[in-house]
């Protein structure tokens, strides 16, 4: 007997602080929120939180996410592709209703959870659900039942619902992405807004034909599997081992397309972890990139890129896809002449209007330059599949399709990914660095080429001058140069004064204009110190000799009859002219 009477008390205990647990985490009527005072209602355990959250820098939502954790994580939004709300917004729980009021006069409101009845209160459950209940207990309503991106742990995905991915990690409204619970039993991920048939479908679990009442479930061990209506598991999607004391599981489909399974240690870490995931290629989601671009890996990450001839609609939007750099005209005018470009291991959705069979790849290119409603081509195998614009769901795949894009021959084609990453920046930066070095030198190779050819016209300038300006030098800074006939004819005034003969030549006497004594004194100097010394060689360094129509003839500065001499006896032909000056300043030749 007293068995039972310590049994009754420890139900009564337990009974006792189950309804103590419940009652603390209930809302009463009356009760209200703000974005900036009181912002939410926890759960019993604080883990969970419902109310305003902060979404991106432009206002703010409402919704239930984890607030036990360093990072604060949404798991479900109301109304999620409302705009967001000001620091001014009330939430209310009045009149069995949950309003939200956005004006300060209240006339501006608008009713979070839609139900038939009055709700008596409310509460947010350790489990992630907030809940809505009748004066009875019973529940009218419960955010469980209308999921956006997130399963919880106890949360099942009944057929016909989906899950709807979010713009991104900070804008919780609709993204590009859906996970369908089918009613054939068969889950299956799409891109938003297509058909449910299998040419949209990227993934699937591979279970239709199982059931009309099979449900998606995740348990509190991870365990994510397929149930149908007998409670017969169809399929295991994780092995559901991972359960370690104190750890959360939430599986979400993300806003790249993927869904994954993810784990919180509450203990030890502030991030959370992958446990399982749809599939490891990320260019796998169709239209991750947009119209007219398609996907690549790159370091298993990936990147969207424009089809040649086209350029990014958006920079900071991977899936605003691309349009064309150049305006597309009848391809029956003359006035415009198009190409085609290739891409390799490259496919999109195949719409195709026209196939053509056993041919070649030439033969498919010519059949499309010469269609003018066809705007790219997919060739594998001989097959050749003409298709207009748009183009979608592009990627870089594993096989032996080849895409033809016809552009403008004068167009420029593009290939830049509209990825905003840092590795782009990083790598853009580095060729505007390249580019601006290049132009740096070729400009200063260009600067240095000018001045070398300024400054070879000017001593070219300079000889030419010399025998058109009435006076004719041995001028120090000019190298020595070559007299004309004409000119040895006006020094020395048509050879009149003869003063010399030898046996190879003859020597006259004719004037020059002076450079200067000092240059001439120190040449006339060098050149005698060498006759002296009898170094013949070294003396003519001094002279100018020349040919001129095979005639040749010496010039240099006169200097006593022993240099009048030597200049006699030089070795020149039959009919040679010896020029000497003397020293004032007369040329003898």
């Amino acid at each position: 007997m007293h068995y039972f009477i310590i049994f009754f008390v420890l139900l009564s205990t337990s009974s006792l602080a189950t309804a103590q647990q419940r009652q603390s985490s209930n809302i009463s009527q009356g009760s209200s929120l703000t974005p900036t005072i009181t912002s939410s209602w926890l759960s019993s355990s604080g883990l969970y939180a419902f109310g305003f959250y902060q979404r991106g820098n432009g206002g703010y939502a409402v919704g239930v996410f984890l607030a036990g954790i360093p990072k604060k994580t949404v798991v479900w939004t109301a109304r999620r592709d409302d705009p967001p709300v000001s620091a001014n917004a009330t939430l209310l729980f009045t009149e069995g209703r949950l309003v939200l009021q956005t004006a300060q006069s209240g006339q501006d409101t608008t009713y979070i959870a839609d139900i038939a009845q009055t709700a008596s209160y409310a509460s947010m459950l350790d489990t992630g659900n907030f809940v809505l209940y009748n004066s009875d207990g019973e529940i009218l309503w419960q955010s469980f039942k209308y999921p956006t991106d997130t399963l919880l742990p106890n949360q099942t995905l009944s057929a016909g619902m989906e899950l709807f991915s979010s713009v991104s990690e900070t804008d919780q409204s609709t993204g590009f992405f859906r996970l369908k619970m089918q009613s054939d039993g068969n889950l299956v991920q799409y891109p938003k807004d297509t058909p449910d048939t299998a040419p949209y479908s990227y993934w699937s679990a591979t279970t239709f034909g199982t059931g009309d009442k099979v449900t998606l479930n995740l348990d509190v061990d991870g365990n994510l599997y397929l149930l149908n209506a007998t409670s017969f598991k169809l399929q295991n999607l994780t092995s559901g081992v991972y359960k370690t004391r104190g750890t959360i599981f939430m599986m979400r489909i993300d806003s790249d397309g993927v869904f994954r399974l993810y784990s919180h240690s509450l203990g030890n870490s502030s991030r959370w972890s992958i446990v399982w995931n749809s599939t490891s290629d990320r260019c796998d989601p169709k239209g991750l990139c947009g119209l007219n671009s398609f996907c690549i890996l790159n370091d298993l990450a990936p990147g969207c890129r424009c089809l040649p001839g086209f350029s990014s609609a958006n920079q900071d939007n991977k899936t605003s896809g691309c349009e064309r750099n150049f305006t597309a005209e009848s391809c029956k005018s003359k006035d415009k002449k198009y190409t085609l470009e290739e891409l390799e291991n490259t496919s999109w959705e195949d719409v195709s209007y026209s196939v053509l069979s056993q041919t070649s790849k030439e033969d498919c290119s010519q059949a499309c330059l010469v269609d003018c409603n066809c705007e790219a081509a997919l060739f594998k195998d001989g097959v050749c599949r003409k298709q207009r614009l748009p183009l979608r769901y592009g990627r870089r795949a594993g096989d032996s399709y080849i895409a033809l894009i016809k552009v403008e021959e004068t167009s420029e084609s593009s290939t830049d990914g509209i990825l905003p990453t840092r590795e782009g920046k990083k790598e853009i930066s580095t060729n505007i660095i390249i580019i601006i070095s290049c132009l740096f030198v070729s400009l200063i190779l260009v600067i240095v080429a000018i001045f070398g050819i300024i400054l070879h016209r000017y001593h070219v300038s300079a000889y030419r001058r010399i025998p058109y300006n009435g006076n004719i030098c041995f001028c120090g800074d000019i190298a020595p140069r070559s007299f004309r006939y004409a000119e040895l004819e006006r020094m020395t005034g048509d050879f009149r004064e003869e003063i010399g003969r030898g046996s190879s030549g003859t020597v006259y006497k004719g004037t020059v204009m002076n450079d200067g004594e000092k240059k001439r004194q120190a040449n006339r100097d060098l050149a005698m110190e060498k006759l002296k010394e009898g170094n013949v060689n070294a003396a003519t360094e001094h002279f100018q000799i020349l040919r001129l129509e095979n005639i040749e003839f010496v010039v240099a500065p006169y200097e006593a009859d022993a240099q009048l001499a030597y200049l006699s006896s030089l070795e020149v032909e039959k009919g040679g002219i010896v020029a000497v000056i003397t020293e004032d300043s007369d040329l003898i030749v």
